[in-house]
């Protein structure tokens, strides 16, 4: 067993050495070769970096591994997340007695191992598996699996999706999914962030009930009528869009985190007096001042207005009294989600964190002393040795335990506008 840095050592020299060859010096045919070599290669050592991922453990004042492992990696956390689940289904596993198991798809995991496989391939086997109902036997599925790999190994990935396609419908002919298999594919979440026009596109699979009362509602909400000019898909958006702003604000819906089910913005005086620029939702959305004056009319919603210079809050929209709830919305107005750095939580899923001393410790809640933080990261200063305070500019500084990869600081994630250079800034 070698030194993993000893082994890394020499996999940068390999590196710096490839990197330096002359491709050229080869006839043109078999340029195609080294590449082919070399693509063989970048796949072992991201098989080899998967199957380290599995021997990865928190320790004290460790958030979650695929947090870290984002953050140390920089890559996103969902690639982390989707980093971690691809080694646990094909690198091989421990029993919980340290009995060695195969990987969950062992004929793939040899493939992959052996650099066999791209990413894309394997996406298109996960796929097969998460699409195949819950009534196929485990033979008929090892067999698939084995299938599949083999074919993996000598097809593109948009080959290897046809044989997958045909192979459900050979594994289930008589297209036959239970209630549960109906369920485990329902969904919808927006693809990516918002574009640069603002839109946002969303991917929503429904079950059969769900369609049922949405055609209910748009044959008459999305009707067409006399000179209106709108497309059917605008007429369904907007009749969407009817659907929800009839419901937000309504007491009946209760409450989340101490407030009512509504939307908060933030914006500044100098934007609202130039009717330009954008506000911010504590869902990170951007609004334009446009859009933002247009909600307002009709509003059960909060707005909270600041000076674009000092930061200073001038105004709470439908606030009366300085009270929890108003606290928190300017939190959510002011930090707009997690304050922990690199965290994405938006500020509707974030909790009110005291910054210096918690209160059960004996802090106060002063306005001052309060910012936001998920649940996660709450969790890590309660218990974990992480600590946190207010800056002079009023951003949250955090601070992890000494053994711990990670460097402190506040989160521009939500305030990607501090990254951008200044207008009186000079080239």
């Amino acid at each position: 067993m070698s030194s993993i840095s000893a082994a890394l050592d020499a996999l940068d020299a390999a590196v710096e050495l490839v990197g330096a060859a002359d491709i050229e010096e080869l006839p043109a045919p078999q340029r195609f070769a080294a590449l082919e070599r070399l693509e063989a290669a970048v796949r072992r050592q991201i098989a080899v970096s998967h199957e380290q991922l599995t021997h990865l453990e928190r320790y004290d004042g460790c958030p979650p591994v695929s947090m870290v492992l984002a953050d140390v990696l920089r890559i996103s956390r969902r690639a982390a997340k989707r980093r971690m689940r691809d080694a646990e289904q094909l690198a091989p596993r421990r029993g919980l007695t340290g009995e060695p198991l195969s990987a969950l798809l062992p004929a793939t995991g040899k493939a992959w191992e052996a650099g066999h496989l791209d990413v894309e391939h394997v996406r298109v086997i996960q796929k097969f598996f998460r699409d195949l109902p819950d009534h196929v036997g485990p033979i008929e599925i090892e067999k698939a699996e084995r299938t599949l790999a083999e074919h993996a190994q000598t097809m593109r990935p948009d080959q290897l999706e046809k044989i997958a396609d045909r192979l459900v419908v050979h594994l289930n002919p008589d297209g036959k999914f239970s209630e549960e298999d109906r369920a485990r594919k329902r969904g919808f979440q927006w693809c990516g962030g918002q574009r640069p026009d603002g839109m946002s596109v969303g991917k929503l699979v429904a079950d059969p009930k769900l369609r049922s009362m949405l055609d209910a509602w748009m044959a008459k909400f999305a009707a067409p009528e006399p000179d209106d000019l709108r497309s059917h898909p605008q007429r369904q958006h907007d009749a969407l869009a009817d659907l929800v702003r009839g419901r937000l604000g309504d007491p009946k819906l209760g409450q989340h985190n101490g407030l009512p089910v509504t939307v908060i913005v933030s914006t500044t005086l100098q934007e609202l007096q130039a009717d330009a620029g954008h506000a911010v939702t504590a869902g990170g959305t951007l609004l334009p001042i446009p859009d933002l004056i247009r909600m307002a009319t009709p509003a059960n919603h909060y707005l909270a207005v600041f000076d674009g210079v000092t930061g200073q809050s001038l105004w709470l929209g439908r606030s009366k009294r300085l009270a929890s709830a108003d606290q928190r919305i300017m939190l959510l107005a002011k930090y707009r989600g997690c304050t922990a750095p690199g965290c994405t939580v938006n500020g509707y899923n974030s909790q009110v964190h005291h910054a210096a001393k918690d209160w059960k410790h004996g802090g106060t809640t002063d306005i001052d002393d309060l910012t936001l933080a998920c649940k996660c990261d709450n969790l890590l200063v309660e218990n974990d040795g992480w600590t946190t305070h207010q800056l002079a500019s009023g951003q949250t500084h955090w601070t992890p335990p000494p053994d711990v990869p990670l460097i402190g600081g506040t989160n521009a994630y939500h305030h990607p506008e501090r990254l951008l250079p200044r207008s009186d800034e000079k080239d």
